[in-house]
Parts: C-alpha cells; sequence; structure tokens
C-alpha cells in the first residue's frame, strides 16, 4: 500500500482539536507559532460528498473521485493557464502544457505523437517513473470499459497497440486516424500516470487491471499523496514533496471533510472554520456576493447545459411535434430567476437561423403555451401522462425546476409527476433509456460542439445519449466535424447539426450552469478547471 503518514496522529489530533477550537482561520495570536505555521499550510476544505473510491476509473467512481485523481497523479500533459475578464484564474482549452512529458513532438506525417518523459520524476513510493508505467496505465484506459475506454475513444485512443514504449524515458502514441482532439483528451483526468509495477503486484487474474486494490489504495505519483482516507468522513492530502512536473505547491496538507449540510458548510466558511467550499444553493451565492465576506468566483463551465431529454425511441416521444411543444412549454425565465436566481447562463430566445458554429447557444424556443398547445394537438394529442425524472443528488435547483415545468406543461394538458431517483442509482436508470422525460446537467471535458454532440446526440454512443436520439444525418454531420481539416467545412458541419438538434428537439436547453466556489479571502490560486474540481496545486494562504 502506497499511503503514507508524515504526521504523526498526536499531531494531527492536536492541530484539529486547536483549530476547532479558536475557528481555524482566526485566532492564532497566542497559540504556538508553530501551529499558526501549519494552518498557513493548510487548507480545509468543506464539501457536500468526498470520494466514494480512489480510482475514477472504477465503475460507480463519483465526481470527487475526479478531483482526487487529479492532484494524486500526473498525466503526460495538462493546460496552459489563462485569467478570465473577473480575474479567476481558469485553464486555456486551446493551449496544452507539459506535466510527466517535458516536450512532446507530432510527427512530420501527422501520424503519431513522441513523448519525452521527465527523467527525474519519481511515484509516492520513490520507484522511478517511466515509459513502462505510461504504457501500462494507457493499455488500462482503453480497456477497462465504461466511461473510461469512451472518453479515450471521442479522442481516437482505441487500443493497447497504439502505445508504444520507445525506451526508459520515450513513449509514442500512434494515430488510428488524424484527430484534433487526441492530444487534448492526453490532458484530461481518465489517462493519469498509475505505478504499473506496484499495481501489478496487487493484480489477479480475474483482475488484471487491478480495479479492486486501486479502488482502497492509491498509486500514483502528483503533487499531493493520501495520507488517509475514511469514506463518507474526510479526506487529507499531503504535499508529495519529490513532485517534478510542475512548481512545487505553496500549500503541505490538505483537510477535505464531507458535510452534506450546505447551511452547515456555509456557516463553517463565514465563522471563518474553513477556507474553501462549494455546491451551495444559487440563493446562498447570491447573498455571498452581496454580503462581501468572502470571495466568489462564478465560471459559466464551457459545453455544459442543464436540459430536458425526451426519450425519442419511444412513444410518444418519438413525435417531434410533441417534442417541439414541450420546448414552447418550459417557463424559462421563471427557472432562471426562482430556481437558478441568476447563477446561469439563459439558452433560450436565439435567434431562428443558427449563426455562428458554437456551443453551447441559445435555442429559438420562449414560452409559448398557445404555440405548445397547438403543436400538441398536431401531434394528435389533447392530454398525456407521464414522468418527469430527476437526480435527488441535484434536488437544490432541479426539484424547485422540475415542479415549475410540471405547473407548465399542465396548462397545456400534460400531467408529469415528478420522480426523484437516488443519486446511486441515476446513471444505471439512464441507461436503461426507459424515462419519458429526464432533467439533467451535462458537461463535456473538450470544449468542442462535436464532442458535445459526440457524447449526447450520436447514434453509436449509449452512454449518454438518454434521449435515445438516432439521426444518420446527425451522425454523419458530427463525423465530419469530428475529423475534417477544412475549417469551412467544420461550420458548416456544426451549424448543420446544431439546427436539426433545434428542429428535432431531443432535448430542450435551459441554461448553461455556472460553477460557484466561496473561499476567504486570504486564500488565492483558486483555478477553474473543466473538470469542476479544485487543483490544491496553485492554492495559496496569505
Amino acid at each position: 500500500m502506497t499511503t503514507s503518514y508524515t504526521t504523526s496522529d498526536i499531531d494531527r489530533r492536536r492541530f484539529l482539536q486547536t483549530g476547532a477550537a479558536a475557528g481555524l482561520a482566526v485566532g492564532f495570536g497566542g497559540l504556538d507559532p508553530t501551529l499558526a505555521q501549519s494552518r498557513a499550510e493548510t487548507l480545509l476544505v468543506v464539501q457536500e460528498l468526498g470520494p466514494n473510491s480512489l480510482d475514477m476509473q472504477g465503475v460507480g467512481s463519483n465526481q470527487t473521485v475526479n478531483g482526487l485523481s487529479w492532484n494524486c497523479y500526473d498525466r503526460l500533459l495538462s493546460y496552459a493557464h489563462k485569467t478570465l475578464a473577473d480575474g479567476t484564474l481558469s485553464y486555456d482549452r486551446a493551449v496544452l502544457a507539459p506535466e510527466l512529458a517535458e516536450k512532446w513532438e507530432v510527427a512530420a506525417d501527422g501520424m503519431s505523437c513522441t513523448f519525452f518523459l521527465r527523467k527525474d520524476a519519481t511515484f509516492h513510493d520513490g520507484t522511478p517513473v517511466t515509459a513502462r508505467d505510461v504504457k501500462w496505465s494507457f493499455d488500462r484506459a482503453v480497456k477497462v470499459g465504461g466511461f473510461p475506454t469512451f472518453q479515450m475513444s471521442a479522442g481516437s485512443l482505441e487500443k493497447p497497440e497504439q502505445f508504444v514504449v520507445v525506451d526508459d524515458h520515450t513513449f509514442r502514441i500512434d494515430y488510428i486516424r488524424k484527430d484534433k482532439m487526441l492530444l487534448f483528451n492526453v490532458a484530461v483526468v481518465v489517462p493519469f500516470i498509475i505505478n504499473s509495477e506496484l499495481a501489478r503486484k496487487n493484480a489477479t487474474e480475474s483482475d488484471p487491471w487491478a480495479m479492486q486494490w486501486l479502488k482502497v489504495n492509491e498509486a500514483g505519483g502528483g503533487a499531493f499523496k493520501i495520507e488517509s482516507w475514511k469514506a463518507g468522513s474526510e479526506t487529507i492530502f499531503v504535499r508529495f514533496d519529490n513532485w517534478k512536473s510542475g512548481p512545487l505547491p505553496t500549500l503541505k496538507k490538505i483537510i477535505a471533510r464531507d458535510v452534506p449540510s450546505p447551511g452547515t458548510r456555509r456557516a463553517m466558511l463565514e465563522r471563518g472554520d474553513a477556507d474553501f467550499s462549494t455546491g451551495f444553493p444559487p440563493r446562498d451565492f447570491e447573498q455571498l456576493i452581496k454580503e462581501g465576506k468572502l470571495k466568489v468566483s462564478g465560471v459559466p463551465i464551457p459545453n455544459a447545459l442543464w436540459y430536458i431529454a425526451l426519450n425519442t425511441s419511444k412513444p410518444p416521444f418519438d413525435n417531434p411535434k410533441l417534442r417541439q411543444a414541450i420546448a414552447y412549454a418550459m417557463p424559462y425565465e421563471q427557472i432562471q430567476n426562482n430556481a437558478f436566481f441568476g447563477r446561469a447562463v439563459p439558452m433560450y430566445g436565439g435567434t431562428a437561423a443558427v449563426e455562428k458554429a458554437v456551443w453551447p447557444q441559445a435555442f429559438p424556443y420562449v414560452t409559448d403555451l398557445d404555440k405548445a398547445k397547438a403543436l400538441m394537438k398536431e401531434a394528435g394529442l389533447d392530454t398525456l401522462e407521464t414522468t418527469l425524472s430527476l437526480d435527488v443528488g441535484t434536488a437544490t435547483v432541479g426539484e424547485p425546476t422540475a415542479l415549475l415545468i410540471q405547473e407548465n406543461l399542465a396548462k397545456i394538458g400534460i400531467k408529469a409527476a415528478v420522480e426523484k431517483i437516488p443519486g446511486a442509482n441515476w446513471r444505471t436508470t439512464l441507461n436503461k433509456k426507459e424515462l419519458p422525460m429526464v432533467l439533467n446537467r451535462f458537461s463535456g471535458w473538450l470544449d468542442y460542439p462535436e464532442y458535445y454532440f459526440y457524447w449526447n446526440f450520436h447514434g453509436n454512443n449509449s452512454i449518454f445519449n438518454i434521449s435515445a436520439y438516432k439521426s444518420k444525418e446527425m451522425d454523419a454531420l458530427i463525423d465530419k466535424a469530428r475529423f475534417t481539416t477544412d475549417p469551412a467545412e467544420y461550420e458548416t458541419a456544426v451549424k448543420a447539426f446544431v439546427a436539426l438538434c433545434i428542429k428535432d428537439v431531443p432535448v430542450v436547453p435551459l441554461n448553461q450552469p455556472i460553477h460557484d466556489v466561496a473561499l476567504q479571502k486570504n486564500v488565492s490560486g483558486y483555478e477553474f478547471w473543466f473538470h469542476r474540481e479544485p487543483d490544491y496545486r496553485r492554492f495559496v494562504k496569505g
């Protein structure tokens, strides 16, 4: 097991007890100076839900595991940084940066890329990182199945034969086809580099990728390592002082506690008992901004939507007229104001013609109940009884949104019972493609329109296409946009598949979510990432 314990349990208890008694962000004037220094080098995070695994490639791993992987494992590449208009630090979707690979070279024919690894990089147990570890890790990602393998395929990373060990510190990817998303996909969360020697020692014949062992053990070489993990309670990260893939973090320790109640988390921040949190109701963020006691950073999530998915494979929602009627029945402004309190970007009331090759963009639908009723009649329906399903884990905004939709649908003759599905069952239930109407949120890690459409509307994709939408025309347009090298052809294809989505309405976009976080004013270095988890490597406490 690679878990390291660098401080004694006595020191840890002393620190936590003293911090709790004093208020962890204040009151250190009369304390031992070493404790004050410890506090300056420690970030206390309070989160709704902690990781349910230490392996984000494992079946059923939750959102928080992405952040654990990001901080505890390296990838070959990362993204460069940029500063947004409001001063928030963000990743730059268009610029790649070195991480474990200090440089990389694409072949002249554009059909392979060679990566040159840092020769001084080690894993947390001191084992040198080699190209054999990289190959094993990439082989694992394309072989474990499920989301990780689909994610790799989105960048044409599909089979182990593509991944070649040239020598100990040189690794090559051979391309199946030219794909502009391939290298950007190397820099997302999935292809993280595992200590393969350690993992193989704990693999079995029935579990060759050590799925069971890596679920409860960390085997990385990232900037932080796991000191302790108590599922449902607390995760403690400590800095890996021998990290070579970037500037050594300022913080030495991260204590991330699971506090389900948003009210309790907010109170802890306001008292100074915590440094960082997210996941509050939009109304809370609106109030925190007005009060000005804490810093709030809010970034529209690229390639993301809240939407209503309509099951196009089953009657009656296989009728596009009914789907259009639903689009005109949505109470868009009420949802924006009363469920999201303005903390989202509206995705309704756009132009009828698709003028830009971008996504997301506002659909032309607006609330028009008369038009919705007329389209219902064109669909051959006067009344309808159905269900509208949502994930209990999104109830903070999901439930008021669903109730507002339920009320408006009743006005056009649709009686929709709101069905709440436990978060643990949500993805499994969606994959059955049996729910007639679903309130859902999806965000694509790679900020390309064709990437979002590949996941959600391509007939060959069974994971996130919860509308069960199939259209040969749509598939051809998505494929054209993914692989063409002609900018004009690309723009034409994107505009065409967005227009087709507007006409066929497999989903009704509601808004583009904003990812809000709250932090103490003496904390800086927060960076927004596509995976929406905190990157502890750049945090600084003043």
